[in-house]
Order: C-alpha cells, then structure tokens, then sequence
C-alpha cells in the first residue's frame, strides 16, 4: 500500500515562493509516475504538473506555467514543488498522486483519474 504524505503547506504572501514536498511511507517513490493536483472549495480537483519517474518528462498546467516548477529526489523519496510568484488564486489543497506504472498512459498526465494513490493534501493560502 502506497500511502502519500504532503508537506509545506502554510500561509504565503502576494509574490512569495514556497516549496511543498510529499514523501511515502511504503514503498520505493521511484516507482511511479507522480502529479500534484490543487482543489479550492467548491472546485474541481485541477492539474499544477506531472513527472516521470526518472524525472525526464514534466508538464504543468496553463495557470501554472513558468511560475512552478516540479521535481523529484528518487534517492531521498522525495516529490517536489516550488511555488514561485504566488498568487491568490493560488490558494487551494495540494495533492500529491502517485500512477500505477502498470496502467499509466503518459497522454493522461493531466487526468486525476489517472492516479491511483494520493495523499491527503496541504493547505496553501495567499493572502494578499
């Protein structure tokens, strides 16, 4: 069982950076493909990026692009996000997922239902 953990989430400023990170309690990070998806309250669950899982392939989403930016420490087990130029829009949970390898189609990278395991979230909130 592939259990997810988010970290990082805290309140930031207009323009601040921030790192969130997700770590696994079972086992090896490097196995999966991995996302992190944001949902605010009475929205859907939206794609921030995607990685492979040797960190070669990333993609974001439109609103994010240029400002986030995805990584991941397969050594350490550990999923990335830096958050740069924060904006109000945004505040929202952060969730990281991890997909199957054995059912993952890389032209979903985008599609929540592509992932299998997520973590519970971190709460990040801009204030401006």
């Amino acid at each position: 069982q592939v259990r997810l953990q988010e970290y990082g989430g805290t309140l930031a400023q207009v323009g601040d950076s921030l790192r969130v990170f997700c770590t696994t309690s079972g086992g090896n990070l490097g196995r999966f493909p991995m996302g992190w998806f944001r949902q605010s309250p009475g929205k859907d669950r939206d794609f921030v990026a995607s990685i492979s899982r040797e960190g070669g392939h990333v993609h974001y989403g439109d609103s994010v692009k240029g400002r986030f930016t995805i990584s991941r420490d397969n050594n350490k087990n550990v999923l990335y996000l830096l958050m740069a130029g924060l904006q109000p829009d945004d505040t929202a949970v952060y969730f990281c997922a991890a997909a199957d390898p054995s059912t993952y189609r890389a032209s979903n990278y985008f599609n929540a239902e592509t992932y299998a395991h997520w973590g519970q979230g971190t709460q990040v909130t801009v204030s401006s």
